[in-house]
């Protein structure tokens, strides 16, 4: 069975096709400045060399309708044709408490999709362009959305309300949702596939750490808390968002600083996080070479980073009665093993003890804690796209 993975954004569309009889990647690809003349068109076969082309992309039909052509090219292709892709699974960012898993895209559940628009305005209208956009290719194949947010519909109430008044919850919606659900679900599925651990009896922290980062509790395979909320912004500090602050910080900006709510939102959103508290980037790899150079402000930016990182893993711990494991992923989480030695070095109250050798593992998944460390520590790379694939290939299942 073949899945077609898309991730749509507003000018840019992510797509991969896989064989979900082997979950073997056939081919990915990039299309990127859509509406501008010199559209980029990227493709890369799984055993072929890598396509770049300059093309005129005026719509998302037109760059998917050059990835069909591709994938079923004679030289380069990687199916005779598109009658092979049975399902297409569709990345959407918010779903919020009206749709709580994947689904599939009919009529009604897309005026679902547009309804939560306004919690997503960035991110939601862009995932439907390409979900039309591929209607109109594939008409007859099953479409399922796939949601950030939907994981994240298991946690409780306590997890979820926030403690203002509960009006706001009642008439206006505003709550905790969560994100990055499809990428914490993947890692903690994958972590207990590897420790020989049933998924509905793993209980587990997951760490997500990237440009944009969450942490989520994992009991007995679901999803009971997580670190961001009703928007992207809370939580640990970021690459350039500020994380957690005091909302009396935000009134001070506004009552007596004389700064604007888009001035205030540019500061937050843009301009805070490790670039903010570094003043030199938002990437860790950039910090990490100045810490290295004896940059005071980078080291500040690391300590500050690991220091909310621990902290909110020691919170987390509050919703489970035992840790199987604590589970590093995305960029940073994956690939940057001194800021997970000094964020494990702030959990030795866990029992925690790392393991300096094991922990050298870029991208891999590996096991980074000692023999005699009360909790495993581990490196797990995400893959979204794969999840989005199992997630299509159980609601088509499902459906027939």
């Amino acid at each position: 069975m073949k899945i077609l993975v898309i991730n749509s954004g507003s000018s840019s569309i992510k797509f991969q096709l896989l064989n979900m009889k082997t979950q073997e990647l056939l081919c990915k690809g990039l299309i990127e400045r859509i509406g501008l003349n010199d559209s980029i068109f990227t493709y890369e076969p799984k055993d072929g060399e890598k396509i770049k082309k300059i093309l005129d992309i005026k719509d998302h039909v037109i760059g998917l309708e050059n990835a069909m052509k591709m994938i079923t090219d004679e030289k380069v292709g990687v199916i005779k044709s598109i009658d092979e892709i049975k399902a297409v699974g569709h990345r959407i960012v918010h779903g919020a408490d009206k749709i709580l898993d994947s689904v599939n895209l009919t009529a009604e559940n897309i005026k679902t999709v547009e309804a939560c628009v306004p919690l997503a305005p960035l991110h939601n209208p862009a995932n439907l362009m390409g979900v039309e956009a591929m209607k109109k290719l594939l008409p007859n194949v099953i479409h399922v959305g796939v949601f950030d947010t939907a994981f994240h519909s298991t946690m409780p109430q306590e997890s979820y309300i926030y403690a203002i008044p509960y009006e706001m919850y009642e008439k206006h919606g505003i709550r905790r949702f969560g994100f990055h659900g499809t990428s914490h679900k993947y890692v903690a599925m994958k972590a207990a596939e590897k420790l020989n651990i049933p998924f509905d009896k793993f209980n587990c922290i997951t760490v997500h750490l990237g440009n944009g980062s969450s942490l989520t509790a994992v009991k007995n395979g679901k999803s009971v808390d997580t670190t961001l909320g009703y928007g992207t912004m809370c939580g640990v500090p970021m690459g350039t968002r500020a994380g957690d602050i005091d909302p009396a910080i935000v009134l001070h900006m506004l009552d007596n600083l004389g700064l604007s709510t888009k001035e205030v939102n540019n500061i937050l959103y843009k301009k805070s996080g490790l670039l903010g508290l570094s003043g030199i980037s938002s990437d860790m790899r950039d910090i990490e070479l100045k810490i290295k150079e004896g940059n005071e402000r980078a080291k500040l930016a690391l300590d500050v980073f690991a220091h909310q990182v621990a902290k909110n893993i020691l919170a987390l711990a509050a919703n489970l009665d035992k840790i199987d494991a604590i589970i590093f992923t995305a960029g940073i989480g994956e690939n940057g093993y001194e800021a997970r030695e000094v964020i494990a070095k702030r959990l030795s109250v866990f029992g925690i003890k790392i393991d300096n050798e094991k922990n050298k593992i870029r991208g891999e998944y590996g096991i980074i804690s000692k023999e005699d460390s009360q909790v495993k520590l581990m490196v797990v790379p995400t893959n979204e796209e794969l999840m989005i694939a199992l997630d299509t290939k159980r609601i088509f299942e499902e459906a027939k």
